[in-house]
This record gives C-alpha cells, sequence and structure tokens, in this order.
C-alpha cells in the first residue's frame, strides 16, 4: 500500500514521503496513530500544492533575510551605546544582547530577536566590535557596535 506520510517515522520515512509499505502495518500502525495517510490522487495533489508553498515561503524567508543583511553591513550602520566606565577603561556593567537589540531598534528601526545576534560574552570595555547575526541557516551579517564613555 502506498502511503504519504504525516509524521517523521523513524527507520521508515520521513514527514512528507511517498513510500510502499505492507498492508498490514499500514493500515494497523501508520493510519491508525495518524502517522500516514493513503497516498490517492487527491491527497498526492494536495502535498505537491503544500510544498509549493512551503517552497515559495523559504524562497521569501531567505530574499528577506539578504535585504536586512544588506541594511545591517552598510557603512552608516553602526549602533552606538554609551555607559559608564571607571578609572581603568572597564564598563560598570556589561553589554549584552538585549541592550544591543534594543539600541537598534531605537536608532534604525531594525527589530531582531536578541537569540540572532551571536555574542559569546557580554562587552565590558569601550570598543568598536562586529557582532556576527544569524538571520537565516544560509545567511549571516555583521552588525558593527560602537561602546563609548558617557
Amino acid at each position: 500500500m502506498k502511503v504519504i506520510f504525516i509524521e517523521d517515522v523513524k527507520g521508515k520515512g520521513k514527514k512528507g514521503d511517498i513510500k510502499e509499505v505492507p498492508d498490514g502495518y499500514a493500515q494497523n500502525f501508520l493510519i491508525k496513530k495518524n502517522l500516514a495517510k493513503i497516498a490517492t490522487a487527491q491527497s498526492l495533489s494536495a502535498l505537491t500544492g503544500q510544498q509549493k508553498a512551503q517552497a515559495r515561503d523559504e524562497a521569501e524567508n531567505l530574499a528577506e533575510a539578504k535585504a536586512l543583511k544588506e541594511k545591517l553591513e552598510s557603512d552608516d550602520t553602526i549602533v552606538q551605546l554609551t555607559e559608564k566606565v571607571g578609572n581603568d577603561g572597564r564598563l560598570f556593567g556589561a553589554v549584552n544582547s538585549k541592550k544591543i537589540v534594543e539600541a537598534l531598534a531605537d536608532q534604525y528601526g531594525i527589530t531582531l530577536d536578541k537569540r540572532k545576534l551571536q555574542l559569546t560574552a557580554p562587552i565590558r570595555a569601550i570598543t568598536l566590535k562586529e557582532i556576527p547575526v544569524k538571520l537565516h541557516a544560509d545567511v549571516t551579517a555583521t552588525l558593527k557596535v560602537k561602546i563609548s564613555e558617557a
């Protein structure tokens, strides 16, 4: 019996796969547990439509990520932060990804999720730092952050 997998089944198939499986296995396990459905002409055409829509959405997301990368990496996009500094040149706190994202939204109107910033440790000194930003699986931008003395 030909089935379309609705969920991933270990050792048998991934979601969206069309495979030939034994009738008993399909009826008594896969279909009963809602892991697969019978591959009819109607369900096959629905699956093709879903795959096309998913590919179109993925292409749109990639294009948006590339456009945002251009904005973030332009020469005039430098996030400016002013912090209190001690005598030794170190900050009285730290600049974390949340502060950077808030400053980016205030200064340039660009909203990002703070988890997209790949900041290994909070910044604790006056510096100009380049921080990688993971926008998409294939797109990584570099954001410039300048921390100065208040």
